[in-house]
């Protein structure tokens, strides 16, 4: 059983702390996705269980290993970077198995873990190849390429893809996906692009300021987020959010909407504020005189509706099929109440 736990890690550069006590555990096999903003943190914590960043207190454990102090060559660990850091003068086959020649291992079985990891990541036709001539999306098969020959019981994946086109990305999305099930080793990925979180992960860690926001899987934390910027980070297009206020009815008043909400939740008293979260995708529009249509993304199978209401609040509305609202149109939204969430104003905690 290979898994990673961290336990009450801690990262300061002199004076300043990065990482505020961070209790994780990953399970074997687990394809685990730090996803935050920039400067979240996620990459310094996956550093640090990388052995290139210092731990400052607490314990991280690989297996039943503590690391903690351990050298980064001892940790049975491969990283792979967003740039591909490949030897331009060498092979494809010479860069994957480089590092094994330089621990001294024979010949042939360098060659046939580069075989194999070819095989697996369908390289084959271009082991005698340099890097210039491969594409973005083949160096950065044969810097994954290089990690697998290592046999490392952790893979770690830092950006991987966030030099590469859009299309490229979604093809090693695919790629990634598919290598994990294939040899379901623990994989730990770091990305700010929520996309390859919600597509690959089979744990989201949300993590903002160095802290944990919230983890799990990730439908579950789409469908249930403990606060207002798990709501927001998680799904694309982010969920709207409009100001509130508790009424003496049980519901909420929203000025955007022009109306009250009597959303399904436990309530605080009359005349607090709180904030109104409502998903693109479960708002309907229709003619009205609640607010106006700023401009209409048609994508074909799905538009989207960006909406200026006459609070100055702005939202995006998804609507499927082939449409386009003319700009300036007036339009009222409506949604099922059930599914729109609750957050206190001040905390931003959600209200259940």
């Amino acid at each position: 059983m290979t898994g990673v736990v961290l336990r009450d890690v801690i990262k300061r550069y002199g004076d300043v702390q990065v990482i505020h006590g961070v209790d994780l555990e990953i399970a074997d096999g687990e394809f685990c996705v730090f996803v935050g903003p920039s400067g979240c943190g996620k990459s310094t914590l996956m550093r640090m269980i990388a052995g290139l960043e210092e731990t400052t207190a607490g314990e991280i454990h690989i297996g039943d290993r503590n690391v903690t102090r351990m050298d980064p060559a001892e940790r049975g660990v491969a990283m792979v970077f967003q740039t591909y850091a490949l030897y331009p003068h060498m092979t494809v086959a010479e860069n994957m198995g480089f590092g094994l020649k330089m621990n001294g291992y024979p010949k042939a079985e360098i060659a046939s873990k580069v075989a194999e990891a070819s095989r697996i990541l369908k390289l084959d036709p271009f082991l005698k190849r340099k890097p210039a001539a491969l594409s973005g999306g083949q160096r950065q098969r044969v810097a994954i390429g290089r990690a697998i020959v290592r046999g490392p019981e952790v893979f770690l994946f830092d950006e991987p893809l966030s030099n590469l086109d859009a299309e490229l990305r979604v093809e090693m999305r695919v790629e990634i996906a598919r290598l994990h099930n294939d040899i379901g080793a623990t994989m730990i990925y770091v990305t700010h692009d929520q996309v390859e979180a919600m597509t690959m992960a089979d744990k989201i860690v949300v993590l903002r300021l160095g802290r944990i926001e919230q983890m799990g899987a990730p439908l579950d934390l789409y469908r249930d987020p403990d606060n207002k910027f798990v709501a927001g980070f998680i799904g694309s297009p982010a969920m709207n959010f409009l100001e509130a206020t508790v009424n003496a009815q049980g519901a909420v008043d929203v000025p955007a909407l022009k109306t009250s909400v009597a959303v399904p939740v436990n309530l605080p008293p009359a005349g607090t504020k709180v904030t109104l979260g409502i998903r693109p995708e479960h708002i309907e529009v229709s003619a009205g005189d609640t607010m106006s249509i700023e401009l209409t993304e048609a994508l074909g199978g799905v538009s989207y509706d960006y909406i200026h209401a006459d609070t100055g609040e702005r939202l995006i509305v998804e609507e499927r099929g082939d449409h386009r609202s003319a700009p300036g149109a007036r339009v009222s939204l409506s949604f099922d109440p059930a599914r729109a969430y609750l957050f206190d104003a001040e905390t931003e905690m959600r209200l259940r």
